[in-house]
């Protein structure tokens, strides 16, 4: 303090700037009129200038704007080494705000490119013939450095970061371009329930406002790649509404067709009721597009080729992604039939003729909402049969609200309402849920598994019934370099405190077991993991003797937990 006292030294503010004025958030001219008009005054804080006149009479609110912020935060990002580079498709997966993505595609398509674009020839026995590259948009990137952490090849040069302002406006031409001009890989050339494969899809969730290196939002951006749209989400009050749903702009958009997530928040606590509410409704709809569609085949006044289209649509198999992208193009073609006819039933199918294709229905929050305040809410959704998709972002602590303990909230870690450490343990949710022995459950972990991540979302929309997918999800509240946010999610897996698996009960109608166990046996005691971490440490340095009482406690369950999921999973069905 004495030292503070005699540096002391006073700093003279200018009377007037002495750097010029620019605009905070200057907006490309190819802008919507929308985000010219209303969006860009937000984004400036000058919303109270937008007349009532100016806003949508519907009350519809543009999607996909966040495009459009180019908050340029980064001091750093990531340079792609294409000689180095394997095309895994790890970074683009694990990266929070889908900032870098990868492409496959005709080489034709690098005529007429940026000097500096960079391609590989692509790698994989469907791409051949094929370019590869992996870009970064300098400007939505938060220089989190995640991917870079995360590429099995950054030691050969694969990924390295590097100071942002000098490529700043380089890259920005080259994602510009990449955008633009290079085509979406043919959905054809890849397996969409694969990293590789998955990351060729165009997230229909970008460059939201979470901190950087979130641990939750890749798991969000993953749904959007492979069910996002027709993907219908009840949200839970939260970071995961906050970051989803914030103003002025909006990180959920349509793809070029028009089709995009269908998104809403209601309350913290009734996310589970929403989505069985979109649920019931789902079915209704198709339930009456069905039985209209029956009727307009018996007798409706359809023409042949029309009725061809509709008899087609009630026995598709529509399993994949592939499957329902070609019901969808026959719905277009019957829906052109349908408003033809001078028919009444013909005409109210018009208006259902959608409900025909698969819609995918999910409940996404955090831990605050399904372990505590909304789990009432969970179990009876879950219980009810019906087939809803619950994703826990699981923080293991009320992220958004400033880090108050939960249910989720591991014995021995500090947080408000636990400034003395957590005296229980964590409460086990997938055990619960395994209980009732038709609802789909797994546990999952970024960065210590990402196949099985991939593998167990696809399962979980896949399986005619109830799921819920357990995220671990690092925090900043954790007290860890966010950087390494998904190393912490390794080590987690790897002392045992998260054991990775999948409960699938269509598995016993094969006579299978229906649990399959995909993290090995505890490999370093539980205090290497939690002694990484602020929210252990605090503990261990003001009460070390509590601190060592309940990591000891916490260890006991660790080996005891493991060894019951190892059991479950050898007993044999027959």
């Amino acid at each position: 303090v004495d030292k503070g006292l005699e540096a002391i030294q006073e700093v003279k503010i200018p009377s007037e700037p002495s750097n010029p004025s620019v605009e905070v958030v200057p907006v490309p001219d190819h802008a919507p009129d929308f985000v010219k008009t209303i969006t860009a005054k937000m984004m400036k804080q000058e919303g109270d200038t937008v007349k009532v006149s100016e806003m949508p009479a519907d009350g519809v609110w543009m999607t996909g704007t966040t495009q459009y912020e180019k908050r340029n935060i980064a001091l750093h990002i990531p340079v792609w080494g294409p000689d180095a580079c394997i095309q895994c498709g790890r970074c683009s997966l694990v990266c929070p705000h889908a900032a870098i993505r990868p492409k496959a595609y005709d080489p034709k398509y690098l005529e007429g490119a940026p000097e500096a674009f960079k391609s590989a020839d692509a790698k994989g026995k469907d791409l051949t013939d094929l370019k590869y590259t992996l870009q970064v948009a300098p400007e939505d990137c938060t220089g989190c450095g995640t991917c870079a952490e995360q590429c099995p090849a950054k030691a050969k040069g694969a990924l390295q970061m590097a100071d942002q302002e000098p490529l700043r406006d380089q890259e920005a031409a080259n994602y510009g371009y990449f955008l633009n001009k290079i085509p979406n890989t043919d959905p054809a050339k890849y397996n969409l329930a694969s990293v590789k494969g998955s990351q060729f899809v165009q997230p229909l969730f970008e460059y939201s406002g979470a901190c950087a290196g979130c641990g939750e939002t890749a798991y969000v951006k993953l749904v959007s790649q492979l069910f996002g749209d027709r993907a219908l989400i009840a949200n839970a009050t939260g970071c995961s509404s906050i970051y989803g749903g914030n103003l002025p702009t909006t990180p959920y958009r349509q793809r070029e067709d028009g089709r995009g997530p269908t998104w809403n928040n209601s309350l913290f606590e009734d996310c589970a009721e929403l989505s069985f509410g979109m649920r019931l409704s789902v079915d209704q709809f198709s339930e009456r597009a069905r039985a209209l569609t029956r009727k307009v085949l018996e007798n409706g006044g359809a023409d042949a080729e029309t009725k061809k289209l509709l008899g087609e649509i009630l026995q598709a198999d529509q399993s994949s992604q592939a499957a329902i992208d070609d019901v969808r193009v026959k719905i277009d073609k019957a829906r052109e039939g349908l408003a033809k006819a001078d028919d009444t039933d013909c005409k109210e199918l018009t208006t259902l003729v959608d409900y025909l294709a698969k819609k995918s229905v999910w409940a996404f929050g955090g831990d605050g909402w399904a372990y505590d305040i909304g789990y009432g809410g969970v179990d009876h959704v879950l219980a009810s049969g019906k087939d809803i998709n619950v994703l826990v972002l699981d923080t293991e602590v009320y992220s958004n609200t400033g880090g108050q303990a939960s249910k989720a909230t591991p014995m021995g870690a500090v947080a408000r309402f636990a400034a003395s450490g957590k005296p229980v343990l964590k409460k086990d949710l997938g055990m619960m849920a395994m209980s009732y022995g038709y609802i789909y459950v797994a546990k999952v972990a970024l960065g210590a598994n990402p196949n099985q991540v991939v593998k167990a979302i696809a399962e979980a929309e896949a399986y005619k019934g109830p799921s819920l997918i357990i995220c671990y999800a690092h925090c900043i509240n954790h007290g860890i370099n966010m950087t390494k946010g998904l190393e912490q999610q390794k080590l987690a897996v790897e002392s045992g405190h998260w054991p990775l698996y999948r409960y699938n009960p269509a598995l016993t109608e094969q006579g299978k077991n229906p649990l399959q166990l995909d993290s090995k046996e505890p490999s370093i005691p539980l205090a290497d993991y939690v002694f990484s971490e602020n929210r252990y440490k605090i503990l261990q340095r003001s009460k070390p003797e509590l601190s060592e009482q309940y990591i000891a406690q916490a260890q006991v369950s660790v080996k005891a937990r493991y060894q019951m999921l190892k059991d479950m999973a050898a007993m044999s069905v027959a």
